[in-house]
């Protein structure tokens, strides 16, 4: 049986956006936009009168912003959040309504109101339908605090621990980065899907609630225990060894990856230089990045771990992990801190 359409909001305070938006989205047979609202108050009082699956949410717009409504959505019953932004002007509160609950977010091409804007059609397109099936984000009390740093086992094998989320990521991050314990013995790298232009304010952001040293990657940087290294937005990561030290670098080919940065070219780099020494943890996220380098990593002797389906936003690349077999555990968020410190 054939299911019915996916009900947008499209909320923008440009006129020609909304006008855009609502064409690119209408244009799919598996989408129905209800309506448009021109800023964060009339969007309000939309959300309650059509009870849309999905909103597109402009971030800056007169009497109410993007994380206005953001913070006003009914704790029951809310819809799925896309937020459609512009990374030069942008960057920090777009990060922020990630952290806030945003299900994803897709970057403008311009802020002008020009035809590139229908550039994004497919991206939109692609992001809503997979949005309608994700869970509603909800802004949890922190994870229990980290251990002491003297509580911290020494690592038996693990030399390095790489990360990788996709959809419903940077929330998950910024719970599990601010849980982990001061003094953590080995340098962390993570993968990201996330647009050019917002990684540099979300490593800056993770930073400021956690423990850890948390950066943006930078090509040549070296890698130390407690450095949590955050790869670029739109541009792929490896890490890279010699006798002397550790460190990442942005390659300069990187095969036919759907996502950049590639979880799979990063497990596949750590496995490769590393061996059994890694520990890879893939995340919420949609796709299968992550399966191939995660039978890099077992390849080589080292292990994974998954988020487990209770916590993820969208059960996508941590359950083809765990249907592969590749997975030494599956643990959900809240007690994934832990579930690294015991597989060190």
């Amino acid at each position: 049986m054939r299911r019915p359409p996916v009900r947008v909001l499209v909320v923008d305070d440009s006129a020609f956006v909304r006008k855009v938006l609502r064409q690119v989205l209408g244009a799919s047979s598996s989408i129905e936009v209800v309506d448009t609202a021109m800023d964060g108050l009339d969007a309000l009082e939309k959300i309650a009168r059509y009870k849309p699956d999905v909103v597109t949410l402009d971030l800056v717009m007169p009497n109410l912003d993007g994380l206005g409504v953001l913070a006003s959505l009914p704790r029951q019953g809310a819809p799925r959040v896309i937020v459609v932004s512009s990374a030069d002007a942008d960057s920090d509160v777009g990060v922020r309504a990630l952290q806030e609950g945003a299900t994803d977010l897709i970057e403008k091409p311009t802020a002008l109101a020009t035809d590139r804007l229908f550039g994004v059609a497919d991206e939109l397109v692609r992001k809503v339908l997979a949005a309608a099936e994700a869970k509603v984000q909800r802004v949890e009390p922190p994870l229990a605090p980290p251990p002491a740093p003297g509580a911290i086992p020494a690592p038996s094998r693990t030399r390095l621990v790489v990360i990788g989320a996709s959809t419903g990521g940077p929330l998950a991050l910024t719970r599990l980065l601010a849980a982990m314990p001061a003094g953590f013995p080995v340098p962390i790298v993570v993968a990201l899907h996330i647009p050019p232009g917002y990684t540099e304010s979300l490593a800056r952001r993770l930073d400021d609630g956690s423990a850890l040293s948390i950066v943006e990657a930078s090509d040549g940087l070296p890698l130390r225990p407690g450095l949590v290294v955050l790869a670029r937005g739109g541009t792929h990561i490896e890490v890279r060894r010699n006798l002397t030290r550790a460190s990442v670098c942005f390659p300069a080919t990187a095969g036919a990856s759907l996502y950049c940065p590639s979880v799979d070219l990063l497990f596949a780099s750590a496995a490769a230089e590393f061996g059994p020494g890694v520990l890879g943890v893939v995340l919420t996220g949609m796709g299968d990045d992550g399966l191939e380098g995660s039978r890099a990593i077992r390849a080589a002797g080292g292990r994974i771990l998954a988020e487990a389906e209770s916590s993820c936003v969208v059960y996508g690349m941590p359950r083809r992990v765990l249907e592969a077999g590749l997975a030494a555990a599956a643990a959900p968020l809240d007690q994934m801190p832990a579930a690294i410190l015991r597989h060190l």
